[in-house]
């Protein structure tokens, strides 16, 4: 399999990886759930949240994501890329689902906002030890 085909896998089975932004020259990383259409990804967020106002500050984001099994030479990619804070309808409708319930009423929500991620490179790691292999957008 090659870099793109692993890394297309990579994104098909996995939904929950961290999200890196900048605030006054410092790394804040969190938790997310992304999903993914091609290379490019998404993301539901609050437009109340510090990590919105750190995006609109500095739209640049590092993703870990994949990394399910023990751990242990299992593939994973570190996605560099550049975010767009979106609240297209469209894209609220597509990746709404109930487990947002807790923190929105529902796609409608004024409050729901797309952070979309547009690669411009992704590295597969940790390839049962062969050396990283970057993508580049």
């Amino acid at each position: 399999m090659n870099a793109k085909e692993t890394a297309q896998n990579i994104l098909d089975k996995s939904h929950i990886g961290t999200m890196s932004t900048v605030e006054a020259n410092k790394p804040f990383s969190r938790y997310m759930t992304f999903y993914h259409e091609d290379f490019t990804l998404y993301t539901a967020t609050s437009k109340k949240t510090e990590k919105v106002d750190e995006l609109e500050k500095n739209p640049n984001t590092h993703i870990l994501l994949g990394y399910n099994d023990e751990g242990y030479g299992d593939a994973f990619l570190e996605i560099s890329g550049t975010v767009t804070i979106t609240d297209e309808e469209r894209l609220k409708e597509k990746i709404w689902n109930e487990h947002m319930k807790p923190w929105f009423d529902g796609p409608e929500d004024p409050n729901l906002v797309i952070l979309k991620v547009s690669p411009d490179s992704i590295r597969v790691m940790n390839k049962k030890g062969e050396e990283p292999q970057t993508i580049t957008f």
